[in-house]
């Protein structure tokens, strides 16, 4: 096939990956360059270094919203657009341009987790599973009808980076797998069990040690590693990367002994940490080097 793939960060990478091995990559449409690092100097996305690495055609506008740039798309002669993360809304005259239309592969199962962060609220809702859904695109947000899905356990004490890595690769598998079966029948996504995953806001990586254990492991590994869920300890913003529900009981906040720390409910038990300006490490080597006071707050 002709394929037009439209993505921009990390997690888009393997599928473009897979894609441009298997099939003919007419170009690729990322978000522009953007200010980052301590010079603020522009700096290209995941998906436009690895679509140069391959040798294709990228492409990265503001919007594609003028009939100019549509009339380019067009031009394109696309068989499909895979679309990935890309994050531009897709006006109607895009999503009609390929002869098979536009094909989105979403992190969740829909209609679960529509929207900006499907992988960071399936742990921090405490979800048992969550997945990949490869869904025909239409004009509202996650709307589409399904034509491929599949389902991951999502473990324990596992983190967005862990689910985010293997999701990714997932969607690499399925999209392969699928565009050579072309036309599928399509399930029109039901009326219940409808959620949004709300873009995160760094407002909530404080944790509040009154809330519930289980709340609180499932704020930390979600938020892992970004924003970095964290608490104040000496003074220092100390990020919590991983964390367990663990036995104990105790006054909001009281240190337990260890890394582990009771809460409004239950206790915590931090099993990865990142001071300030330091690498993340294990909590017991943060133990080595630092003392946790009788309460945090």
């Amino acid at each position: 096939m002709n394929i037009i793939f439209m993505g921009t960060p990390d997690f888009s990478v393997p599928i473009l990956q897979a894609l441009a091995a298997q099939h003919e990559i007419v170009a690729v449409y990322c978000q522009p360059p953007r200010p980052a690092g301590r010079g603020k100097a522009d700096r290209p996305s995941a998906v436009q270094g690895a679509a140069e690495a391959l040798g294709l055609p990228v492409r990265h506008p503001i919007s594609l919203k003028s009939a100019q740039e549509q009339a380019e798309f067009a031009a394109l002669g696309a068989d499909i657009a895979v679309v990935v993360a890309y994050g531009l809304i897709l006006p109607q005259a895009v999503l009609d341009a390929p002869r098979m239309g536009c094909v989105n592969i979403h992190a969740s199962l829909l209609p679960r987790w529509r929207g900006a962060a499907p992988i960071h609220r399936a742990i921090m809702a405490g979800d048992a599973q969550t997945g990949i859904c490869i869904m025909q695109m239409e004009a509202g947000l996650d709307t589409g009808p399904v034509l491929a899905r599949a389902a991951l356990d999502i473990g324990a004490v596992e983190t967005t980076a862990e689910l985010h890595d293997r999701l990714s690769a997932l969607g690499a598998q399925m999209i392969v797998q699928t565009l050579p079966r072309l036309p599928l029948p399509a399930e029109v996504q039901p009326e219940q069990g409808v959620s949004y995953a709300a873009k995160i806001d760094k407002a909530e990586a404080r944790v509040n040690w009154a809330r519930p254990a289980d709340q609180i492991a499932r704020q930390i590994n979600g938020l892992s590693p970004f924003p970095g869920a964290w608490t104040q300890i000496g003074g220092e913003r100390v990020k919590l990367l991983r964390a367990a529900v663990a036995n104990g009981q105790g006054s909001v906040g009281a240190h337990l002994g260890g890394f582990v720390i009771a809460c409004g409910a239950g206790a915590v038990q931090i099993l990865e940490v990142q001071r300030e300006g330091k690498r993340r490490g294990s909590a017991d080597d943060y133990l080595r080097g630092a003392s946790l006071p009788d309460v945090l707050t």
